[in-house]
């Protein structure tokens, strides 16, 4: 009962928590793509949809959806087959080493894991479990929310296609730790049509304030704008590597109308994180909205070459 008030008790404060949260239940399974983005859009961006002509970052993500069906997409968005992709396109060097791949949870022997790991489940967003030591590793609760992360197909949360396929795994990575003791930042680079035009970096995940996220330009300096997530107000020093991650973003990303892609930077090494083809789903306000505008300019669609399908 206890667990059951901790998960209603919020949505009950916050109705829009509520409203969202039934957007991503069966009920509407029913409804096709097109219309649920619209629905969905309307809620979150607080206007209409514009599928025709759009122009905003928010409005291309969602086309982008419907229309650009690339079959390596589901590869790209897949944890585990993401892999290949980036052994083959620029070295296995980058990749974070892997400890194992299991087709379920109770496949796992933690007897032979190192004391250290990651487990992400590979066809969905969030389905982490980060392990520090392992002896104080509570594994009943990891079972818990790999499981539940197992039994659910992502695609139905927000329509985003290229996880509908995808099959449900488990990867085991080694964890990466920063040997200064700093938090360990991710640097994402948002490549327009194979080019690099800004990035951002998260930090403060486990503060109890809140995550931070902090956009720079390709000289990085702080770009004047929020995306849903409020800026730290702190100018984060540049990676030492950071030309070599634009190169690599880019040699990554030819070819796609948008892309973004997550590197890590840890004790002077360059390690691939994960490639994400619609950041927030394309359901994250700008501040000021013009901004959703500007960047959304960078993205250059095939608008006379529209698929006609749509799930």
């Amino acid at each position: 009962m206890k667990g059951y008030l901790e998960r209603v008790l919020p949505m009950v404060r916050d109705p829009r928590r509520m409203v969202n949260r039934l957007f991503t239940t069966s009920i509407f399974k029913c409804i096709p793509d097109s219309l649920y983005l619209k629905l969905v859009f309307r809620f979150k961006i607080g206007h209409r949809l514009d599928l025709k002509s759009p122009k905003t970052f928010n409005e291309k993500m969602q086309w982008l959806k419907l229309y650009d069906r690339n079959p390596l997409y589901s590869r790209l968005v897949d944890k585990y087959e993401v892999r290949e992709y980036i052994e083959n396109t620029i070295g296995g060097k980058y990749l974070i080493p892997l400890i194992g791949v299991y087709d379920s949870f109770d496949d796992i022997d933690f007897n032979e894991l190192p004391n250290r790991f990651v487990l992400k489940c590979t066809h969905d967003s969030g389905g982490v479990v980060i392990c520090s030591d392992k002896s104080n590793f509570d594994l009943k609760a990891a079972k818990k929310r790999l499981n539940k992360c197992l039994r659910k197909n992502y695609y139905w949360s927000w329509r985003e296609w290229p996880y509908k396929s995808i099959r449900p795994r488990i990867i085991c990575e080694e964890l990466l730790i920063e040997e200064s003791g700093n938090e360990l930042l991710d640097y994402k680079f948002m490549s327009f049509n194979g080019n690099v035009k800004c990035s951002f970096v998260c930090l403060n995940r486990k503060s109890p304030t809140g995550l931070n996220v902090d956009f720079y330009d390709m000289e990085w300096n702080p770009m004047p704008f929020e995306r849903h997530y409020p800026s730290s107000g702190k100018k984060i020093a540049k990676p030492k590597n950071f030309d070599k991650m634009v190169k690599l973003a880019e040699k990554l990303s030819k070819g796609m109308p948008f892309i973004r892609v997550d590197f890590y930077e840890v004790n002077g090494r360059v390690y691939f994180g994960e490639l994400t083809l619609y950041p927030g789903s394309g359901f994250e306000e700008f501040t000021p909205d013009s901004y959703d505008e500007l960047l959304g300019n960078w993205i250059s669609l095939p608008l006379k070459n529209k698929f006609k399908g749509e799930n």
